[in-house]
């Protein structure tokens, strides 16, 4: 691919700030720059690193202005990255065709050039979508319908009656539609609910690897378009998730929470059961959510709290052994006055 500094500008938008003749060669990050490469510095911290380097040129935000080096001035560098690494790393395409170790059921419908690939299985009434990938050693259960230009990853595993849309990426050992957590006690033991709702995911949805979407008790747990949840994640029975979501590594939600549209749950996040989260919230790492979060704010802490909230209980927190000392020495003086009367 030949393509010059003064290309790259125009295909990302940006504004060239200095000579746009030189060959870009590919994208290298601030502190390991190969010669005729471009990087990028989303803060003055990173353009000093990047100025001392080979680059070519740097991406940088619109309110850096002046440097030694030809500059792509941009609203958002990250934006920028992500379109220059699919520019220079296009996503594999996979061979149309079933691979002859594939299993494939019966009253399947494969639409044109999906992949199936070796060891995959397909059960029967699968219906799978144009130029989808059913890569090594994944299952698609029972009647489950997955649609155009899916990537479902080795060995991950979609029970029976899901349904997926479109553009939709699932990692290595991802399950979905498995039993939600369901029991009742009958006086002698735990009986187990059936489970016998399903999962629906919609459009551009990305779930990465090992993580657990369970399937509704009945009705539907649902995933809306454009969410993004990370790895090693766990989504109980019946749990909506609203559009452009991020749901990072470590989060578990119980059942029967309803998540609004563009929340964050940082790592580690934990959800008690039937929980509501309004629109643009974001819940700080590790907190715990045990009532309902209204829209618009960021909480942090278990129980989780507004953000103003819990600086000011960690300030607290961060002086408890100097109070403690001081109650204790408030109370010898009392006893000494109390020895005294």
């Amino acid at each position: 691919m030949k393509l010059t500094v003064g290309d790259l500008a125009k295909h990302l938008g940006g504004e060239l700030a200095g000579n746009g003749d030189a060959q870009v060669k590919g994208i290298s990050p601030a502190n390991q720059v190969n010669a005729g490469d471009v990087t990028f510095a989303e803060n003055e911290k990173y353009f000093a690193v990047a100025e001392q380097s080979a680059a070519v040129a740097i991406i940088v935000p619109l309110d850096i202005k002046k440097s030694s080096k030809p500059l792509i001035r941009i609203k958002n560098p990250k934006v920028a990255l992500a379109k220059i690494l699919a520019m220079f790393f296009p996503t594999a395409k996979y061979a149309a065709g079933v691979h002859p170790t594939a299993f494939v059921g019966t009253n399947v419908k494969l639409g044109k050039d999906v992949h199936v690939g070796p060891n995959a299985v397909v059960k029967d009434g699968a219906n799978i979508g144009d130029r989808t990938a059913i890569d090594a050693g994944a299952v698609i259960g029972l009647d489950a319908v997955i649609g155009a230009d899916c990537v479902i990853h080795s060995n991950a595993t979609i029970y029976h009656k899901v349904r997926i849309g479109n553009r939709v990426i699932i990692h290595s050992g991802t399950v979905v539609g498995s039993d939600g957590f369901g029991y009742v006690w009958d006086d002698k033991m735990r009986l187990k609910v059936p489970q016998v709702g399903t999962v629906i995911i919609e459009d551009d949805v990305e779930i990465g690897a090992n993580a657990a979407i369970d399937r509704a008790t009945i009705g539907i747990t649902l995933i809306k378009r454009g969410t993004k949840i990370d790895n090693l994640v766990q989504i109980g029975h019946n749990v909506v998730i609203g559009e452009n979501g991020t749901v990072c590594g470590l989060v578990g939600v119980a059942g029967s929470c309803t998540i609004g549209n563009n929340v964050t749950l940082a790592g580690q996040v934990g959800m008690a059961d039937h929980i509501k989260i309004g629109d643009n919230v974001t819940v700080g790492a590790q907190s715990g959510v045990k009532d309902d979060l209204p829209p618009g704010h960021i909480y942090l802490g278990s129980p989780a709290v507004p953000a103003s909230t819990a600086a000011r209980q960690y300030a607290v927190f961060g002086r408890l052994p100097e109070l403690s000392k001081r109650v204790h020495e408030l109370e010898k003086q009392i006893e000494e006055l109390r020895k005294k009367l």
